[in-house]
């Protein structure tokens, strides 16, 4: 059996222990994703991209999943994101713009319900904020340490990732 690598905190819940009981029964929530590479897709952090898959898995269906990656990014993770059906987006610099646009792309895409970023940094806080003020639900997946306090109490639900601790994988 697998091991719990991840947790699952709405607002003003306790921490949820079986992440299915979030889903709604009437519909599955359509969900787009934007991971920012750099800042969560860290050797340190020990985060795979199937494990956000699988926790986002359990609150809706993946319509949208996009991979914001830097130019110095290694083929073997471009290729990791290709093989988990995830879009890679390569930027030359600064990979901060390009997520925020991608984003804003989802919050006015009616197909999409949720929208899901994958990041621990504070600037992407007035996206969130965008995002609820359009009546899409908000997800922010992150992992510590700094996972931003003020990205975690803007977002509809929290994803907080395991990494791995000193050899051990996840918790």
């Amino acid at each position: 059996m697998k091991e719990r690598f991840f947790r699952i905190i709405g607002r003003g819940e306790k921490e949820v222990k079986e992440a299915g009981a979030l889903e709604r029964p009437q519909k599955k929530r359509s969900i787009g994703l934007i991971i920012d590479g750099p800042n969560i897709l860290r050797k340190e952090f020990g985060i795979k991209l199937e494990d956000i898959v699988e926790a986002l898995g359990r609150i809706g269906k993946l319509r949208v999943a996009k991979v914001v990656l830097n130019q110095y990014a290694p083929q073997g993770l471009i290729e990791a994101v290709v093989n988990q059906g995830l879009e890679p987006i390569i930027v030359a610099g600064d990979t901060d713009v390009r997520i925020a646009i991608e984003a804003m792309e989802l919050i006015y895409n009616s197909d999409v319900d949720v929208i899901a970023l994958a990041t621990r940094d504070a600037d992407f806080l007035p996206i969130i904020n965008e995002a609820k003020r359009r009546g899409k639900e908000t997800i922010v997946v992150g992992v510590e340490p700094g996972f931003s306090v003020a990205l975690q109490n803007a977002a509809d639900y929290v994803i907080k990732m395991e990494g791995k601790d000193e050899g051990r994988e996840f918790k």
